[in-house]
């Protein structure tokens, strides 16, 4: 409940440096992100600019540094040296002026606020809104549960692996690899995220000659093995490709969420009775510099409300830059309520073999997520359906909480895996 009374509110918590006072740079960002201007204009009463004026809530100062994180010309032509203040804030804004639009919801949280020259450093670091707001937002309408259901996979992770036909596969060689990994009794299948609609295997050609082999070992398994087609591209082609996957039984599309935006994938997920699969390339130009951008935890949170079921965390011992514990953080993020909307079922990649699964399982205590492997199970030694084998024979082990050497013993797949790879 609002100091104002009955104002309904949503909350946006910060990293914040700046040249001026960290209560002073808070009110200056809540006063630029609501209802502030630089001039009193005609028609702006005290009554309208209370309504409508964002509130700090909290200032928690943290230690000061000598020189500031990002450039800023204003500070330049100031010419101040500092010390740079740091804190982080929080700020409540009325409900009332975005409502039910996502861009909009960007706008306020993540908009000029990054523009302001008193700035220096600016992250954002968590959301929170309350279910009755969060409701108003489509949400994912698969999330985990769901997706268990239309992959017949339950109790364990879905397992899967990644189609690179970006190398330059035809639509007949990408057939002929979905065929040997299914008969290999994989989960879950994704196309790359550089592969969509190229003109050497166009997106219809890749459906037509994928969903036959789907359906027959659909027809040997009892279940679907999930495909998740990239339908990437413009508003009508992504419309039209996911229209097109579910016609022929496909259960999943996937779409790379950053450069779909989130209009486009609140879009698909109104018009799409599939799982929407998150690709998040792009990431690191969001979230790599530590005083900048946004952090996870208020990132899965935004594209949750859009309505995606998974999203890509990468994994532990990636090639990527992410540590460890990020790559953790980032999965136990996507399992954390929020606003009483499903989670998100977090997927695991680069990397990734049968090795990995204790430690994920020790950090996650949860078998709700997607374990995706290239090399890792395409590559083992003894063949795919031996990497597969061994990617399950792991994830018994940690469940069961035998020591992987002690499993290997009698797995011959985890203990070809683990003198491969290991």
């Amino acid at each position: 409940m609002s100091q104002l009374g009955a104002r309904s509110e949503f909350t946006a918590r910060y990293f914040v440096e700046s040249t001026v006072p960290s209560d002073k740079v808070a009110e200056i960002i809540a006063g630029e992100q609501s209802s502030g201007t630089f001039v009193s204009l005609p028609g702006e009463t005290a009554q309208l600019k209370e309504r409508s004026r964002a509130r700090v809530t909290r200032v928690q100062p943290m230690t000061p540094s000598a020189q500031p994180t990002l450039h800023s010309a204003l500070v330049q032509r100031q010419g101040l040296n500092g010390p740079f203040e740091r804190a982080e804030i929080e700020i409540a804004f009325p409900v009332d002026n975005v409502g039910a639009n996502l861009p909009s919801l960007l706008a306020t949280v993540a908009g000029n606020l990054f523009e302001l020259g008193e700035v220096t450093a600016l992250r954002l670091l968590d959301l929170d809104l309350s279910p009755a707001y969060a409701a108003e937002f489509q949400g994912p309408a698969f999330g985990i549960e769901g997706t268990r259901q239309l992959a017949g996979v339950h109790g364990r992770p879905l397992v899967g692996t990644i189609v690179k036909p970006s190398i330059g596969l035809s639509a007949e060689q990408t057939a002929q690899l979905v065929d040997s990994l299914c008969a290999a009794g994989i989960d879950f299948i994704k196309d790359d995220e550089l592969m969509a609609n190229a003109p050497y295997e166009p997106f219809a050609a890749r459906l037509a000659a994928v969903m036959p082999v789907l359906h027959r070992h659909a027809d040997r398994l009892g279940r679907m093995p999930m495909y998740a087609f990239n339908v990437s591209g413009s508003i009508d082609d992504m419309l039209r490709q996911s229209d097109a996957v579910a016609a022929a039984g496909g259960t999943c599309v996937m779409v790379s969420v950053n450069w779909m935006g989130f209009a486009g994938v609140e879009h698909l997920r109104k018009n799409t009775a599939l799982p929407i699969h998150g690709h998040r390339n792009g990431w690191g130009a969001l979230t790599r510099h530590p005083g900048l951008g946004f952090s996870f935890a208020a990132y899965q949170k935004l594209w949750r409300l859009a309505g995606v079921d998974h999203l890509h965390v990468n994994g532990p011992s990636s090639k990527f830059w992410e540590p460890d514990a990020s790559v953790f953080a980032n999965a136990q993020d996507c399992l954390r309520p929020f606003a009483g909307l499903q989670p998100l079922m977090p997927v695991f990649s680069s990397g990734q073999w049968a090795g990995l699964a204790p430690e994920i399982y020790r950090q996650l205590a949860s078998c709700d997520l997607m374990h995706l492997a290239g090399g890792g199970i395409i590559g083992h030694p003894d063949g795919t359906a031996a990497g597969v084998q061994s990617m399950r024979q792991a994830w018994e082990a940690a469940v069961a909480g035998v020591d992987l050497q002690q499993a290997a013993v009698s797995h011959s797949a985890l203990a070809r895996a683990l003198s491969h790879f290991g």
